[in-house]
């Protein structure tokens, strides 16, 4: 065993890149709504963040009923093809088998409803490596991570102390160091370097290699 007894792992930017299948549904739901998309750089911020935050911002608007639209549209995509335009990190699956053979639990934590987090685990043959996964609600409850992680580190009773988070973003972070878990921001995603040192962020990695050599090393 090395210093982490349980790992959690963000999905979007972590252990899948999801880039095409959610710009397409963004681009999708805009056109429908007769507006613009946005370029394929402005996307990137997209990936990460609880998905109504991202319309509120595209669509510069905090109504309610027009986010909820934007979120209606996506999903009529999403539901069907966007989550499957998705591919496995490189190194990935070795990553989580071998932090199994070290006797680490594994669980996914991420703000992306549930129901669809499930189906691509499914759908890439992940699911062996997770003791749990753990996603927000369609409505919107658990899209903050930090409220997300209170409910997973409750229900799963993990101990901060040997417990890591990983995650691509700030936010994976913050929620962290919110409740004393080691901040583990890897910059193969879309968070950049900066991002994580300034949400900070314990130790960046690189790699899967180098992610499996500090998460195990004793």
């Amino acid at each position: 065993m090395g210093r982490f007894s349980d790992v959690l792992f963000d999905l979007d930017g972590t252990v899948t890149d999801p880039f095409d299948g959610i710009a397409r549904c963004i681009r999708h739901a805009m056109r429908c709504m007769g507006l613009e998309p946005p370029s394929g750089q402005e996307m990137r911020g997209a990936i990460g963040p609880p998905l109504r935050q991202t319309f509120g911002r595209l669509l510069a608007s905090a109504e309610a009923n027009r986010i909820e639209d934007a979120m209606r549209l996506y999903r009529e995509r999403y539901s069907v093809t966007g989550l499957f335009e998705n591919e496995v990190y490189p190194g990935l699956p070795d990553l989580l088998a071998n932090l199994n053979r070290a006797g680490c639990r594994l669980f996914l934590a991420t703000s992306k409803p549930s129901v669809y987090a499930q189906r691509i685990v499914d759908h890439f043959g992940l699911g062996e490596h997770f003791a749990g996964v753990y996603g927000s609600e369609l409505d919107g409850r658990l899209e903050n991570k930090s409220d997300l992680l209170r409910v997973l580190l409750d229900k799963e009773r993990l101990k901060a102390d040997v417990t890591a988070m990983v995650g691509d973003r700030g936010q994976d972070i913050l929620a962290a160091k919110t409740h004393g878990l080691s901040a583990v921001g890897v910059t193969w995603g879309y968070g950049s370097s900066n991002e994580l040192q300034a949400a900070g962020a314990d130790v960046m990695c690189s790699c899967p290699a180098e992610l499996l050599q500090f998460l195990t090393e004793a």
